[in-house]
């Protein structure tokens, strides 16, 4: 299994990055819509944050889940027993966000939730027949308007090298939500397993765009649209010294949206929560 770049802007790019995401569960996508300097800038502005002090002000809140999350509180993978190294903020447009920081990035949320409508509507337009009979309504209308749609900047500390045996930045998961849209991280480690159970790099040049399916369209396709595991791993050499920030903004669709006959959004996600902990 090798995962392509797709050239958003191709002829066929719609095709191609829908068959990628059957194959694989995984599309890159180059010259895509999103702002880079943008992404660039708010790079720079959230390492900032991290490195602050500040980010103790913005604690998160139990019962709303926006804010900032401490690596002491840092998310186990399902299955696994040592939590992530990482630190992480949430961002919901109706949430706490630092002053300073709210302009640029609720401009990304609206830029990548507007692509994310597009590319929903490339899924739905290039799913089999039969898999699009499943959808109980148009992929897109979804997420229209979601107060549930979670973008989270992500802070992967350098390696002091007194890290817990067995801990890595980011355990193999898969997602809950529908999509995933990713741009390349600062640095390197984002890794997919293939079908026959190898760990493969995702191409993470700068400026590419990493899109994967989550549970809840795995679900809603019937597994059509598989919800791969993948992983971010420790650096190696010099490059332990490097922090990396990344930048996932996950898909929910609206609470009542049916995915399948088990399941609503909510339903689906509360069931997914309870398994992680992260709710009793």
């Amino acid at each position: 299994m090798k995962l392509e770049t797709i050239d958003y802007q191709a002829p066929d790019s719609a095709k191609r990055f829908v068959e990628s995401l059957h194959e694989t569960g995984f599309g890159v996508l180059s010259n895509h819509p999103i702002q880079q300097q943008l992404v660039e800038k708010i790079y720079q502005q959230w390492y900032d944050f991290f490195n602050s002090e500040q980010k103790h002000e913005y604690l998160y809140k139990p019962e709303t889940q926006d804010g900032f999350f401490p690596a002491s509180v840092s998310e186990t993978a399902k299955g696994h027993t040592v939590k992530d190294i990482k630190e992480y903020y949430h961002v919901y447009p109706w949430g706490r966000i630092p002053e300073q920081l709210k302009q640029d990035i609720l401009a990304y949320y609206q830029q990548a939730n507007t692509l994310a409508a597009e590319l929903l509507a490339w899924i739905e337009q290039y799913s089999p027949e039969d898999v699009a009979q499943k959808y109980s309504i148009a992929l897109s209308k979804m997420i229209e308007n979601s107060q549930k749609t979670l973008l989270r900047i992500l802070h992967y500390p350098p390696l002091k090298g007194d890290e817990e045996l067995g801990a890595i930045r980011a355990a193999a998961h898969e997602d809950i939500n529908l999509i995933t849209i990713l741009p390349a991280a600062n640095e390197p480690g984002l890794q997919v397993k293939t079908k026959q159970g190898d760990w493969i790099d995702v191409p993470s040049d700068f400026g590419n765009l990493i899109i994967n399916i989550g549970d809840m369209l795995q679900e809603a396709s019937d597994g059509y649209f598989p919800s791969t595991s993948h992983r971010v791993i420790n650096p190696q050499g010099t490059d332990k010294t490097k922090s990396r920030i990344s930048l996932p903004l996950f898909l929910h669709p609206n609470p009542e949206v049916v995915l399948s006959e088990r399941h609503t959004a909510d339903s689906y996600l509360m069931e997914r929560l309870r398994e992680l902990g992260v709710i009793d």
